[in-house]
């Protein structure tokens, strides 16, 4: 959750942290901290955003060419000025930032309070660092070495920085469970959450894995394994330029990201759909066909967004491929007993790549036989790394917290695995097979379309933007959609909303509706209009105000709602990478016109790396 940055080199580090903490403010935002070194160890940290930090700062005493900054999403200890990271030791000689969580800190705490040590936050992250000075003076070891006695007795997840004052010549590095990346540069090295931070000055990284620590020079990296064994780095090429974590012109990220869809989705499809030629080229899927067609059984494990990806994905695969299909919360289904045979294929879908929960679900299923395949936006990330197999999303860096662009990537991938497998396990005929695969190559000019005028959406966000209730209803393909757009105002106007399927109206969220209550219809024309059709004279029967997303050309569905958000007509398989888009757009207006910032939700980090 929380973003880690660190600067080891020529430059003067106070620059370099402080624009990284800015780029991965999206990884959390309640508090934000530096720690330099110069002739002494300086620490700076502030209650708020990484902005609050910079302006209590007097830049003449940020002197050094080694530094770790953190911006937190707070787990242990309300946001404040003392919880905030970097933590310093005892001492007073070390400080540490930290990403994740010490689940076994009180047990360790209760020791060090028992032999003296006082503690000045509320945090885990406070009591490790004060368990590696004790270790170190107890064993009269290097600091490494104490670090590595350390992480061989805590319990959890972690992503370490950690610099002595001692010897400003050094940062030691680790992780477990939350993500690190170090960019290699010409006599000096960066380090971070992701690489955000770090493709302003190299595109060359190491990505490190779990239970190595790395001991970070200026012109010198080593890795080792938690045994003091030494690993080779392997350094792998960006695939990502500056232009891409920057506004280009929007006012925020979320809106720069919902215009991005039609290159996003393009380059997701690009070199793979070949509607021309009658192929989809997928490698990790070819190489793998055998065991996807043949699967006994497709579990698709994913949380938030993703999970709605997840599910519309079940509707297509178990229509094209004839496979059944679970879609299952990793955080459930990895405190579950879960049945895993043979034969069973789990389909990670994450956009991160680095969902803790997502993360150890693919642990236990890897363990029990379960052949694994990824479905992640960023490369090098840890799901990618566990994977058998995968594909990767090509949607480009996703900065703002409620995801839009990389859900439509995930649909793309999906739709795109089911179209392959069906198609070559004859469970689609080769007509309907071309004649999606055209309807899905259509994609990115349809959704330029519904974005060359958006008048009508803001004008619709504006006239319900004081309601306290939403409901989201849809059937079919459009049901996961209703649950997606009832996540997005939630998560970006923080007005309650629930997402239903339509026909469940009736056992019970009727009773919520009155002249009031606003009723979003996922109401494309598909197999289910008729069915959905009804369903919206029900709502109106009682009065309720419906919005409505509708074909182009559609007549009768307009004709019944107050207000109407047209999408152009497709194949009901591809129209949820539709019909998503003007809901994307209807919750941005909303948190905008509420005064809220949509980028940085409240209580939200983007990449949820602890439990």
């Amino acid at each position: 959750m929380c973003g880690i940055v660190g600067y080891i080199g020529f430059r003067d580090a106070y620059p370099v942290v402080i624009k990284g903490l800015k780029r991965l403010e999206y990884r959390g935002y309640d508090s934000a901290g530096i720690a330099l070194i110069d002739e002494h160890l300086k620490v700076f940290k502030k209650k708020g955003k990484v902005a609050d930090l910079e302006e209590s700062v007097n830049i003449k005493d940020v002197a050094g060419k080694i530094g770790i900054g953190h911006t937190r999403w707070a787990t242990h200890g309300e946001p404040s000025d003392r919880n905030a990271h970097p933590h310093v030791s005892n001492n007073g000689k070390f400080a540490m930032i930290h990403n994740g969580i010490i689940e076994n800190y009180v047990q360790i705490k209760n020791e060090l309070q028992r032999k003296g040590y006082s503690f000045k936050s509320d945090t885990d992250t406070e009591v490790l660092l004060n368990f590696i000075e004790d270790i170190k003076l107890n064993n009269n070891c290097s600091l490494e070495e104490a670090l590595r006695i350390a992480l061989k007795r805590i319990v959890g997840a972690y992503c370490i920085l950690l610099i002595d004052e001692q010897d400003p010549s050094t940062i030691i590095a680790a992780r477990k469970g939350s993500p690190l990346v170090i960019g290699i540069g010409k006599g000096e090295h960066f380090l971070a959450s992701d690489a955000s931070p770090i493709i302003e000055y190299t595109k060359e990284v190491v990505y490190v894995n779990d239970y190595e620590i790395a001991i970070v020079k200026a012109d010198e990296l080593v890795l080792k394994n938690l045994g003091n064994e030494k690993q080779t780095p392997f350094i792998t090429k960006l695939d990502m330029d500056l232009a891409e974590i920057e506004k280009g012109g929007y006012e925020h990220f979320m809106l720069k990201e919902i215009h991005e869809q039609p290159e996003s989705i393009f380059d997701c499809l690009r070199g793979r759909l070949l509607p021309n030629e009658g192929k989809i080229v997928m490698n990790g899927v070819e190489n793998n066909l055998d065991k996807l067609q043949n699967a006994s059984r497709i579990i698709m494990v994913a949380c938030g967004t993703s999970w709605h990806a997840g599910l519309v994905a079940e509707y297509v695969f178990e229509e094209l491929c004839r496979i059944p299909v679970e879609v299952e919360y990793a955080s459930e289904f990895r405190y579950r007993n879960p049945v895993i045979n043979n034969g069973d294929v789990i389909i990670a879908i994450s956009q991160s790549g680095e969902t803790a929960d997502t993360l150890v679900a693919l642990e236990k299923a890897k363990e029990q036989g379960a052949f694994i395949f990824g479905v992640v936006n960023v490369v090098g990330s840890s799901i990618a790394r566990i994977s058998h197999a995968g594909a990767y999303t090509h949607s480009g860096h996703e900065i703002g917290v409620a995801s839009t662009k990389a859900f439509t990537g995930q649909l793309a991938v999906l739709i795109m695995m089911a179209l392959k497998i069906g198609y070559s396990k004859g469970t689609i005929t080769e007509e309907r097979y071309l004649q999606l695969m055209k309807d899905l190559e259509s994609v990115p000019q349809k959704i330029k379309q519904i974005l060359q005028n958006t008048d009508n959406i803001k004008a619709i966000a504006n006239k319900y933007k004081d309601a306290h209730d939403f409901l989201y209803l849809g059937r079919g393909y459009n049901f996961p959609i209703a649950l997606e757009g009832a996540l997005k105002l939630k998560e970006i106007s923080y007005i309650h909303a629930e997402g239903y399927p339509a026909a469940e109206m009736k056992h019970g969220p009727i009773a919520l509706v009155d002249e009031n209550l606003p009723v979003v219809f996922v109401a494309t024309k598909d197999s289910y209009y008729e069915k959905i059709v009804s369903n919206v004279q029900e709502i109106k029967a009682r009065k309720g105000k419906v919005i409505a997303v509708a074909t182009e050309g559609d007549t009768i569905i307009p004709g019944m709602a107050n207000d109407t958000l047209f999408v152009p007509d497709t194949d009901e398989i591809i129209a949820p990478l539709l019909s998503v888009i003007p809901l994307q757009l209807l919750s941005y207006h909303v948190g905008v016109m509420k005064g809220y910032d949509v980028d940085k939700p409240r209580n939200l980090a983007k990449s949820v790396t602890v439990e």
